[in-house]
């Protein structure tokens, strides 16, 4: 887990030279489509778990709609970038002095318009908040929109008088978070998560019941677990 302090001056000669196409950035949840996000997750092969499943080619699986539906639901913020999908036809280098002004600063119209970032955070809404499943489009990525996603999210927190952010991140991640002002934690806190799942209560529910062995057999098959299981 990392938490937020004051970001490094870091210097603009380091910086990638690519320039990102104008995008748009809302934090209104009604503009986001959970389909769409699905399909930005997937794209990303981002998973929203952090045991993911993950098939034999290395991706993710898709999450489950009814779920990432309920996830957003009860999210404090939820910031979604979006950009003209006429923009992301090429490999996104198109230098904005050929834009026109328009362009920069007019929101993309519904039809015209693809969602290329997401991010999300989960609060007390008085205290504490937690930053998760940052997300950007491969073909768009180290362009710095993942950070201004990251930026949003902080400066509404911190509007708020929540200063106690943290961000659960794989050590993939840890980078990029860094990069957004985060470190470890002052406390020396570790992260820990709770591993037992709904098949690990089910085990021990049957081992605890008078129930004939080949019927708890037939019960673990159909909960999909492997396990074994004394007479």
């Amino acid at each position: 887990m990392a938490t937020y302090s004051l970001p490094a001056i870091v210097s603009s000669s380091s910086l990638p030279r690519r320039r990102s196409p104008p995008i748009s950035i809302s934090t209104n949840p009604s503009h986001l489509d959970p389909l769409h996000l699905r399909d930005l997750l997937l794209a990303s092969n981002h998973s929203c778990f952090r045991f993911p499943n993950l098939g034999l080619d290395g991706r993710v699986e898709p999450v489950d709609l009814v779920r990432l539906r309920k996830a957003l639901a009860h999210s404090s913020i939820v910031v979604s970038v979006f950009c003209r999908a006429r923009f992301l036809a090429g490999d996104g280098s198109r230098e904005l002095s050929d834009l026109g002004f328009r362009d920069l600063f007019e929101a993309p119209p519904e039809s015209d318009r693809k969602l290329v970032g997401f991010g999300r955070a989960v609060s007390d809404g008085g205290l504490t908040a937690s930053i998760h499943d940052v997300v950007v489009i491969p073909s768009l990525q180290r362009l710095g929109i993942g950070h201004k996603i990251v930026d949003r999210i902080i400066r509404i927190l911190t509007n708020k008088g929540i200063y106690d952010i943290s961000a659960l991140c794989s050590e993939k991640e840890r980078l990029f978070f860094r990069a957004c002002g985060f470190g470890d934690d002052a406390l020396g806190s570790t992260t820990m998560i709770y591993t037992r799942t709904a098949s690990n209560y089910l085990h021990d529910d049957l081992v605890r019941l008078k129930i004939p062995s080949m019927l708890k057999r037939k019960l673990f098959e159909l909960s999909g677990e492997q396990a074994h299981i004394e007479a």
